[in-house]
């Protein structure tokens, strides 16, 4: 293990072997079944890992995925088994460097798009509205402005590219050429329908989900299964509500925070990327908590 001020930036288990090492998660192979995923505190941005973990954010992101998976399980099945850590690894210093970030989930064949959902005008989003009026193909109204809450959710896909590579935005058309019609639908469908359950259910807390994206697999019987992470300041925009307003780009509890100070640097958004100060690592670690602590609060776990 490899930990940096309380932080875990990298993995090293040495009784499974391991399958990826990705921007922030580390896969490791248990049988022809299963697989254990490990979330670390790793942090990238512009698609650049970063030098400096944030301390506890794998922890922040799993704790949130968690809680997701169990809440939409009515909606779609997931991919985690409930199988303990502890009865996968043995060794008592790798069970406490892994307590908190690491579940052990099924294997799956992983679909080749990313399902984005956005619900307000934002980012790339914005970027080709203002180009075009349209985002990804979908013709919006005239006179929205930046942050602005859309009349509804739409789906805007994307394919999924490797590590230091850039995702790419497609069209709807673009995702029935890779999956065929019918699963198409299906990943769409699904896709809306657990960002405006989970859309409402921030805002009673206050947080406002601007946009976010899933990830899918299929079983051997071709059974749709959500995958990775779910609704985390990772893979979504978390805005406090209480200081929303449209016209501007929102305060953020995602990574977003740093973006805004990767942008004050003379750097050309390629690997490697710049060190981070440690006032910026703290921030951002206060920031992925505080969007826990406002998600969670009152929440039963079983």
């Amino acid at each position: 293990m490899s930990p940096v001020n309380n932080a875990l930036y990298e993995t090293e288990i040495r009784s499974l072997p391991l399958i990826n090492r990705g921007k922030v998660r580390d896969i490791y192979d248990i049988d022809d079944q299963h697989m254990l995923i490990v979330t670390t505190d790793r942090l990238s941005a512009f698609d650049v890992i970063l030098p400096d973990p944030v301390p506890e954010k794998g922890i922040v992101l799993t704790t949130v995925s968690n809680f997701w998976f169990d809440r939409t399980r009515n909606i779609i099945p997931n991919h985690l088994t409930g199988i303990n850590l502890e009865d996968i690894i043995k060794n008592e210093s790798e069970l406490a460097s892994l307590a908190g970030r690491s579940i052990v989930v099924k294997k799956l064949k992983p679909l080749p798009v990313e399902a984005i959902v956005r619900g307000y005008l934002i980012g790339s989003g914005w970027n080709d509205y203002q180009r075009s009026g349209h985002v990804c193909g979908i013709k919006l109204p005239e006179g929205l402005q930046q942050a602005e809450k859309l009349p509804q959710a739409i789906y805007t896909p994307s394919t999924k590219a490797e590590v230091g590579d850039h995702d790419e935005n497609v069209d709807f058309e673009a995702t029935i050429n890779l999956l065929g019609e019918e699963l198409a639908n299906r990943v769409r469908d699904v896709s809306l329908k657990i960002y405006i359950e989970a859309a409402e259910f921030a805002l009673q807390r206050g947080i406002i989900i601007a946009d976010t994206k899933f990830e899918f697999g299929i079983d051997e019987n071709d059974t749709l299964i959500l995958i990775d992470e779910v609704l985390t300041p990772d893979s979504s925009r978390f805005w406090p509500a209480d200081s929303y307003q449209i016209a501007s780009s929102p305060q953020s509890f995602d990574k977003q925070y740093v973006r805004d100070y990767l942008e004050t640097l003379d750097w050309d958004k390629k690997a490697p990327g710049p060190k981070l100060p440690v006032e910026v690592l703290r921030n951002t670690a206060a920031k992925y908590k505080e969007a826990q602590e406002r998600l969670l609060a009152g929440v039963q776990f079983k």
